[in-house]
This record gives C-alpha cells, sequence and structure tokens, in this order.
C-alpha cells in the first residue's frame, strides 16, 4: 500500500545516530553506499549486512519502520532475482527446460543482488530516519559551500534537495486520500489488466499534480511572508560540532570498508 512508504519521513529520537553531526552522516551515507557496490562475495556482503544491522540498532529505529522502507521495492528485488535467476548461466544446472534453466551461478547472482539492494535501502533510509529536515539543508549547504567559488546558489540547491525529501510522505498522503475519494465514488483501481490500471490512475494523477503545485505555492508565499531571502546572512540557532562519536563512527566505518577489501581478495568473486 501507498502508506507503506516511509522514506523521507524523520522519526524522533536521541540515539547515536540522532546525535551525530548531519555533516558526517552524510559522508558515511555516501562512503558506505559506494561500500556496498564493491561488496564481492557473499562474505564482504555479510559484513556490510551486519553493519547495517547494527546501524538499525544504534539508531533507535524500530524494525516495523525499516520493514517498511523495504516494502515499496519488494517488486523491484523479485523482477531483479527473476532476471538473474534465469538468464545468468555458470556452474551446476539446477533446472532446465527448454531454453529456461537455473544454474548455480544465477541463483548466487539473484541472492547477492537481492540482499545488496536491501542493505542500500536500509542505509539510505537511516539518514533521513534520524536526521531534520533543517540539519540535513545545513549539512549538505556545509558540504558544498567551495561551490560558492563558481557562484552556485548552494543554499538554493540545498534547500531544493531538503524540500523534495521533507514532500515524499506529504504526497505519499496525498495519493492515498485521493485514492480513497476516487474508490467512494465507485472507480475500481484494483482488478483488470495493467492497460485498465493504468488508465484507472488518470483521475488520481491529475488532481495529484494540482494539488502538489497548490502546495508548492502555498509554501512559497509563506517563505516571503516570514521575509525569507536564503542563505545570505542567515544565522543558524543549532551550530554543528564535531564531537568524539563522530570520529568513532568514522573509524568503525573504515574499518569495515578496509574488511570489505580483504574478504574481496580472499574469496571468490560473485558479481
Amino acid at each position: 500500500m501507498v502508506r507503506d512508504i516511509t522514506f523521507g519521513q524523520y522519526y524522533a529520537g536521541k540515539s547515536l545516530l540522532h546525535r551525530m553531526d548531519p555533516r558526517m552522516k552524510l559522508i558515511l551515507t555516501f562512503g558506505m553506499i559506494v561500500a556496498i557496490f564493491i561488496c564481492h562475495n557473499f562474505y564482504s556482503l555479510a559484513l556490510m549486512a551486519l553493519f547495517a544491522a547494527a546501524a538499525v540498532v544504534f539508531s533507535g529505529v524500530p524494525a516495523k519502520m525499516i520493514l517498511k522502507s523495504i516494502k515499496p521495492v519488494m517488486v523491484i528485488l523479485a523482477f531483479t532475482a527473476i532476471l538473474n535467476i534465469f538468464y545468468t548461466k555458470g556452474g551446476e544446472t539446477y533446472f532446465e527446460w527448454w531454453k529456461i534453466s537455473v544454474t548455480e551461478k544465477g541463483v548466487n547472482t539473484a541472492l547477492f543482488t537481492v540482499i545488496r539492494i536491501i542493505v542500500l535501502v536500509v542505509i539510505s533510509s537511516l539518514l533521513t530516519y534520524t536526521t531534520t529536515p533543517t540539519m540535513l539543508t545545513d549539512a549538505i549547504e556545509r558540504l558544498l559551500s567551495p561551490l560558492k567559488i563558481f557562484h552556485v546558489k548552494v543554499h538554493t540547491l540545498a534547500m531544493m534537495m531538503t524540500l523534495a525529501l521533507r514532500f515524499i510522505p506529504t504526497l505519499i498522503e496525498e495519493i492515498e486520500r485521493i485514492m480513497n475519494a476516487q474508490k467512494a465514488r465507485g472507480a475500481d483501481l484494483e482488478s483488470g489488466g495493467l492497460i485498465h490500471r493504468a488508465k484507472a490512475l488518470v483521475p488520481i494523477f491529475i488532481p495529484l499534480m494540482v494539488s502538489s503545485f497548490r502546495r508548492a505555492y502555498e509554501l512559497a508565499f509563506a517563505m516571503t511572508c516570514r521575509c525569507y531571502t536564503g542563505g545570505n546572512g542567515r544565522t543558524r540557532m543549532k551550530q554543528m560540532k564535531l564531537h568524539a562519536r563522530d570520529f568513532i563512527t568514522l573509524f568503525v566505518c573504515l574499518a569495515v570498508v578496509a574488511g570489505i577489501i580483504v574478504l574481496n581478495h580472499f574469496f571468490t568473486r560473485i558479481i
């Protein structure tokens, strides 16, 4: 269901990840995403999965929310797994019929890819779960501040990125409301073939577009009324400072990356 999409939401808490500097969280998140893609066997991927599980524990975010963040990509996971199972050849053949065959390498590749995507979604979701939109904007602005030399409006860019993340849950609620309204009027959105369902979504997208433009206008009007001028001369109530916990987390992440490189070297490559 649409309501199960939790990406972009913030979960209030006082855990280790909540108290970390948002700049460090951004850097480490992108760094660990890169680390996920340099995993080439199940041993290195298992190390990455253990790190993701430990991050969830230290974040204090309920496992239910983490599972909800994975649910929307289940279709992608299934599609990816099927493609890898039937189109990757190599190793022992488990099943063969006509031009379709299931091999050992295909099964291993499908399982590896599915686990990789799940870990990627979990790591990415923890950033928005443990960081407020305001702090995320400030962190992006600080990290991109060297671009000011090239006259890039860093604050505007950071604000746009953060607002896009912030309005994901809002748009999801709006889609749910419109769908319920259409169903109450007798609209059939769930039965029929793919083409029929696609046509049934047209009465949803049009009100959604109208609502999105209205919300954008209201937001812009509210910012104008409050004399919002962007980053020029803007001060911050909360100052970002690096603490010992940030450097300890950095050291742990570097150790995980080093472990992944070592495991990739000593064990057989899957992908």
